[in-house]
């Protein structure tokens, strides 16, 4: 009886250690392997074995994680008091370096994002966060790809998704803008004057030069008067340079 149970126990104790020994891992994972506590390789995706006992298996995903920056409380280089918050997009490129260099990839690439949007927002003028925000987000970028590097991780894309102001800064920000607008209507209007005024001077040069050319243009105004089919009586000066010729016509005649 016991020969019987005894080959039965044995192949019952093998199954479970070959099924527990059986790793399955997606097209995204990877296995980092530890054989007696020391890294060995990195195993995946597919199929793999991992002797219990012996192996302990450390599972890594590689598809890329977006995070979300808990708001931050931003002073700017001109001392503007902001509220900024941000997402970040990363992903595992070494799983070795993700597993072994840090604890928490996860939330020390959470804090560090925290601290470098602190960092780097205060060196600039609020101006500069709500106009160059793509400029900003490659600065931030920058720093915590170059950061995290040791980690084995990838910082694909930063972006500032809201920069929040109090109520006094918001008026302050719109009386602003409404007076550059007054300037600039102010400074077209001027420019415009001055083209005109240059124009008309033109146009008088011309028509010193041609006293013809200025009888010509009071019969063209004659003839627009003409042409509205005015019914009130309209009082029109008569240029003496116009009738002059008539006046010197009859004096030689007599």
């Amino acid at each position: 009886m016991f020969g019987i149970e005894l080959p039965l126990f044995a192949i019952v104790v093998v199954a479970l250690f070959v099924f527990s020994a059986i790793k399955i891992l997606n097209e995204y994972e990877r296995a980092v392997i530890f054989l007696l506590g020391r890294f060995w390789k990195v195993k995946g995706p597919g199929l793999i074995i991992v002797i219990p006992g012996i192996q302990r298996m450390v599972r890594v995903d590689l598809r890329t994680i977006v995070m979300d920056v808990p708001q931050q409380d931003v002073i700017s280089r001109d001392n503007v008091s902001v509220k900024v918050s941000a997402v970040i997009y990363f992903r595992v490129m070494d799983p070795e370096k993700s597993i072994i260099q840090v604890e928490n990839r996860v939330e020390a690439t959470s804090q560090l994002a925290q601290t470098t949007l602190r960092s780097v927002l205060g060196q600039h003028e609020l101006d500069d966060m709500l106009a160059e925000r793509e400029k900003l987000n490659a600065d931030v970028q920058a720093i915590l790809d170059q950061a995290t590097e040791t980690w084995g991780i990838k910082v694909t894309n930063v972006e500032i998704k809201h920069v929040d102001l109090d109520e006094s800064m918001i008026r302050a920000i719109a009386a602003q803008a409404e007076a550059e607008r007054a300037r600039r209507a102010k400074v077209i209007h001027a420019e415009g004057e001055f083209q005109a005024s240059q124009r008309l001077s033109e146009a008088a040069g011309v028509l010193a030069s041609q006293p013809q050319a200025l009888q010509l243009r009071y019969l063209q105004t004659l003839t627009e008067i003409a042409s509205e089919r005015n019914t009130q009586t309209i009082v029109f000066p008569m240029p003496l340079d116009l009738i002059k010729p008539i006046f010197e016509q009859i004096t030689q005649k007599e």
